[in-house]
This record gives C-alpha cells, structure tokens and sequence, in this order.
C-alpha cells in the first residue's frame, strides 16, 4: 500500500493474484479437483480425437506410399444399351505395349463354385469367387504369399489353386502341411498357396485363383480378361489413365472403366477427416459444459466469501483488485483442467495409436491448441463471477440483509 497526498493508495502485484488465487483453490481441494475434471475431459477428448485422427491418417498415408499410387485396373462396363460389356481379348497385350506400362496382368470371372467337399451343394458358394488368374498378378499387385507359391507357367493347365485370404479362412484352410484339396463343380484341385491380405484390392481376398489353360479346358472360361490390373511409372499415371479405355477397346472406348485402387485408401481417410470434426464438436460441447461448471462454481465461491470480499474493500482494495483475484482462480481452475486433458488426451493417443501399430503423431498445434482453448474458456468462465464480486457493496458484504 501506497501514500500519496495523504492518503493510503492500494496497490496489487501480479504475485499476489497468482498467490491469493491459488491459495482460494487450494483451501477448496476436492471442489478444485471435481471443477477442473469437466475441463479435462473436453480438452481430453479433443486431443485424442486429433491425436487418434493424425496417427491414424499417418498411418494410412505411409500405408499408400508403400502400396503404391500407381496401380490402376480397367474392367469392363455398360454398352449404351445397358447390357455388360466384355474387353477385347487382345486388351491385356495392348495395354502392355503402353510405354510408361511396367507390369500387367489379367482375370477374369469363372463360371464354377469352389467348396472344400463335393457333398455341400454347388449353389452354396461361401461368398467366394473362382478367378483364372495371369502368373504375373501377384507381382503386379505386389502381393505377398502367406503360404505355398502362386501360380506359374507349370500350374497354369493343372488342376491347382491359390486361395486369397479370406478366402482360405472360410473354407476353414489355414496352412498347407496335410495338402489340403478343395472341389470346383465335380474337379478336385490342390491347393498350392494361401495368399496374405492384398489392401488395395480387399476383393480379391474373397476369391480363389486358377490358372487360364485349366479354367478355359474344364470350364470352358473366355479369354475375355474381366480385370486388367496394371503399374504404370509414378510420374505417368494420369497420363496412361487417359490412354487406357481407347487402349483397352478401340471400337467403344465408352465401354471401359478405369480405377486406381488407392482412391479408395485416400477416400477412407476423407471419411475419417469428417468424422474427426463431429467428434471434434462433440469435445468442444464437453469443453463448453465444463466452462459453464466453472462459471457455477465461482458464482458459489463468490456468495460463500462475501465477508472476506467485505474486509478487503473495506480495508481498502478497489474493485479491480477483487475482479482480478475471481478472475485469477477461474483461469488457473480452468488451466488446472487443460493441462490434465492435454496430459490425459496425449497418453490415451499414445497407447490406442501403439496398440494399432501406428506411428504415434499428436500435433504440436492441438496441445498448443489445448491449452489455449482452456485459458480462453477459464477466462470467459470466470468473467462474470469476478464482475459480480467486484461490484459488491463493502457493507452489504460484511453484514449481508438478506
């Protein structure tokens, strides 16, 4: 306190309101805690929903690098009349005079049912598609072998069979040890491998491989290719997309569909991306209910301590002083908040993203963001409860007539 002309001039350090704040939290501890937890779990759940979200998309962005962009397929489509259409039988050798072409390789649909018993009824197929299948489509793929080999130029015109992945497990075949054999419309085929998951063409692991040379003798299958997959080089990928339906059929280029499997990757992470800002909002409710516990609690604070706020105006502390000390114990409830939900959101991110197998990645800018968003709602919160204080009468405080 201060004297200037003679009379006594209050003065409030910064110290002071960090000191008489913490001291009006600490002498209220479990009212502190449970005020403080509405916060942290806003903020909490916004910093898991950003960190899951950014793990999550980190994830999926290392996955499509190491896929590859650069795969596309060409399938036939619709005539102009509605009918299905069929690619030339010559379209996988001219897709593949396409320069910046790498590697091709055909399917095509077969007209047959594959159980693992000839007593199940041909007309129970398990979901399961039987595909005549090109050598080269595991390397186009980029597939990988979970167990046995693919097919190859020895097994193209023999009765064997590669399950996909899915595949295999409905058909109860999980390894190769007991030359396990499965029956194709009144043919019983061996099966030489079991394929690992193939991401970008999820399809695919529902169906069952044989070669084109056995598939056209037993079951009379057209060399009409169904599927043409393709790896084009990375900086020409657009330019061969929009060379491939002339390519593929010249005579009805309109009959043609061209797809690049990791669109529906990068799709999947718009979808993410969408519902990353609902639950977004859903935190920021949280955040907003916990602010509203706040602005309750110091109103309560306010009407308990109204002989205190009496003894200090009468001692001689402005309205601004009183104001700056509510307001000081909401911000510091408030921060209280944010840093156990920045603390809590960052470590619920770090286990759930390394249970996945992701790469752990929290943005700076949400903890930043944390943080913030609890100082401003602290200060807001507080906002009118330190009004309310400040503007108390000092005698009305000390002997209260209602």
């Amino acid at each position: 306190m201060r004297v200037r002309n003679g009379c006594p001039r209050s003065r409030m350090r910064r110290t002071d309101l960090l000191r008489s704040g913490a001291q009006g939290l600490l002498s209220r501890r479990a009212r502190t805690l449970l005020t403080a937890l509405g916060i942290a779990i806003g903020i909490a759940a916004m910093i898991g929903v950003l960190g899951i979200s950014s793990s999550s998309k980190a994830a999926l962005l290392a996955r499509i690098d190491d896929l590859g962009t650069n795969l596309l397929a060409v399938q036939a489509g619709q005539s102009i009349f509605g009918d299905d259409a069929k690619l030339p039988e010559a379209a996988p050798a001219m897709i593949r005079h396409i320069p910046p072409v790498e590697q091709a390789a055909a399917v095509s649909s077969v007209d047959a049912s594959v159980r693992r018993t000839d007593l199940i009824p041909s007309s129970e197929t398990g979901g399961i598609a039987v595909t005549a299948a090109e050598p080269e489509v595991l390397d186009t793929l980029q597939g990988a072998m979970d167990e046995g080999r693919f097919l190859d130029e020895a097994t193209t015109a023999a009765p064997a069979i590669v399950l996909g992945s899915v595949a295999a497990e409905r058909l109860g075949i999980t390894d190769l040890r007991q030359g396990p054999m499965v029956y194709l419309d009144g043919h019983w085929f061996n099966v030489i491998g079991i394929l690992e998951p193939l991401p970008l063409n999820p399809d695919l692991d529902r169906a069952a491989f044989i070669g084109y040379d056995v598939a056209k003798q037993l079951f009379d299958t057209k060399a009409n290719a169904t599927t043409i997959y393709l790896r084009t080089h990375p900086d020409q990928v657009e330019g061969v997309r929009s060379l491939l339906a002339r390519t593929a059929n010249p005579q009805a280029p309109n009959e043609v569909q061209v797809s690049r499997p990791s669109d529906a990757l990068e799709a999947k992470a718009a979808v993410d991306a969408n519902l990353t800002r609902l639950l977004l909002g859903l935190g920021a409710v949280a955040l907003i209910v916990g602010g509203v516990g706040i602005a309750n609690v110091m109103v309560i604070s306010v009407l308990e301590r109204r002989s205190e706020i009496g003894v200090r105006r009468a001692l001689g502390a402005k309205r601004s002083h009183i104001a700056g000390q509510f307001l000081t114990e909401s911000i510091m409830l408030s921060m209280l908040g944010g840093v156990t939900g920045v603390a809590l959101g960052a470590a619920v991110t770090r286990i759930y993203a390394t249970r996945q197998g992701w790469l752990v990645n929290i943005p700076t800018e949400a903890l930043a963001a944390g943080v913030g968003a609890a100082l401003v709602v602290g200060a807001l919160a507080g906002l009118y409860p330190a009004v309310r204080a400040a503007r108390m009468d000092p005698a009305e405080a000390v002997y209260p007539t209602g």
